[in-house]
């Protein structure tokens, strides 16, 4: 196995990190071990991969969204510097 060189931070509550060590000794690993062999080993459910699907997707469609309503708004703006132009020629 390659000599681990890189860094991952994990914030975890004091007692997160108790019961995480606590683990880590009873199954004769250090932290870093533990956490290596847990992140490698799982697996997300289908639901969970179903859910992160339709995150994914409402994401987009909020961007969509937004930007579409970027473009009205800008319309909107310019119509009303036409409005505006046009009422200030007719005085």
């Amino acid at each position: 196995m390659a000599a681990a060189t890189e860094r991952i931070v994990v914030q975890v509550t004091p007692v997160q990190k108790r019961a995480i060590a606590h683990t880590a000794k009873r199954l004769g690993l250090n932290v870093s071990e533990l956490m290596r062999q847990a992140a490698q080993g799982f697996t997300p459910t289908e639901d969970e991969q179903d859910l992160n699907a339709l995150i994914a997707r409402v994401n987009a469609s909020t961007k969509e969204a937004s930007d579409a309503l970027d473009d009205a708004l800008a319309f909107v703006a310019e119509s009303n510097k036409r409005l505006a132009a046009l009422a200030g020629g007719t005085r």
